[in-house]
């Protein structure tokens, strides 16, 4: 584990709050700053704060990945990217669940009003005022509850991941990458969507590799936007399957909810585990206690990529 990563565990693994926020921006400055890079943070919608690296306009390729932890669930986010149905039908199985207690608060007060003898008006009125308090607070809870302590995978994974890779890159190559670590990903990928409008001319046909739960499975997923599939053949060389890991690059057919959405050259990357069958790729634990799991040997394979890519495209 390199020095980063243990100081990003030890003091930094939830960045949730504005001020673990701002104590993250500033070690991330300060590695930047040790290692030669410049440094910003730029300002986006809904209040987020991205910690730009290096230079968007004059680098080659650009580095991403969310720092900001969601707030802690009952159960997982389970993604299925080459199943959307059965992601779908997850999805709605989670809003049923968390809905009806508020359907069934509602009932209850319809209920009450009902026994006190209160017109059926004033009833709905009551059942009506329960049921947006009730989406309210649901809504609040997981937007904005309180936050999760494990954060291993989702998504301090992909933020050690960018450090090794400041730290690894050869002193010559530094001025071609840039690195953007983004906020507020989880509430609706408003980080991105700022830094994409505030660069909407440098990255239209920019490459940009957004890391987002990278440590837990042996399965990686890069998945290309339409802009990206250029860059196929040079992302396959840079980081090939070995004994350990199956790398697939997927053009069409995948869906991965992440920052690279907001970008024309976006390129989504994961890492995930199969069904016994091998039928089912699939990520777990994520936004509960359970994310806990961290294989080392998977950042420095993306790590070791990243570097053998900033030379790929200097060949292209």
């Amino acid at each position: 584990m390199t020095q980063t990563t243990k100081e990003v565990f030890e003091k930094y693994e939830v960045r949730k709050t504005k001020k673990q926020k701002s104590a993250f921006i500033d070690y991330v400055t300060s590695v930047a700053k040790e290692q030669g890079y410049a440094c910003t943070t730029e300002q986006g919608p809904m209040g987020a704060r991205n910690i730009v690296v290096g230079s968007p306009d004059t680098a080659k390729i650009v580095y991403t990945a969310h720092y900001d932890t969601c707030a802690v669930m009952p159960f997982p986010n389970f993604i299925t990217p080459k199943n959307f149905l059965i992601y779908l039908l997850y999805q709605l199985v989670i809003v049923l669940f968390v809905y009806v207690p508020v359907f069934a608060a509602v009932y209850l007060s319809y209920v009450v009003c009902a026994f006190a003898g209160a017109s059926e008006g004033v009833a709905l009125a009551v059942g009506e005022i329960v049921l947006f308090a009730g989406m309210f607070l649901m809504l609040w809870l997981i937007a904005a509850g309180p936050a999760n302590k494990h954060t291993a995978n989702d998504n301090t994974s992909g933020v050690t991941t960018l450090l090794d890779i400041m730290c690894a890159l050869p002193e010559e190559k530094r001025n071609e990458v840039a690195f953007v670590f983004f906020d507020l990903e989880e509430m609706g990928l408003f980080g991105s969507k700022g830094f994409a409008n505030n660069h909407k001319q440098t990255m239209k046909d920019k490459l940009l590799i957004n890391f987002d739960c990278v440590s837990d499975g042996d399965h990686l997923l890069f998945v290309l936007k339409k802009g990206a599939i250029p860059h196929a053949a040079a992302i396959e060389r840079a980081f090939p399957s070995d004994e350990t890991y199956t790398v697939e690059i997927a053009t069409k057919g995948v869906f991965y909810p992440s920052d690279q959405a907001n970008f024309p050259c976006g390129v989504g990357v994961a890492a995930l585990n199969k069904t016994k069958r091998g039928n089912l790729l699939y990520m777990n634990r994520i936004h509960t206690k359970h994310d806990t799991v961290y294989h080392e040997k998977n950042i420095e394979f993306f790590v070791q990529g990243a570097v053998r890519l900033v030379c790929e495209m200097d060949e292209a």
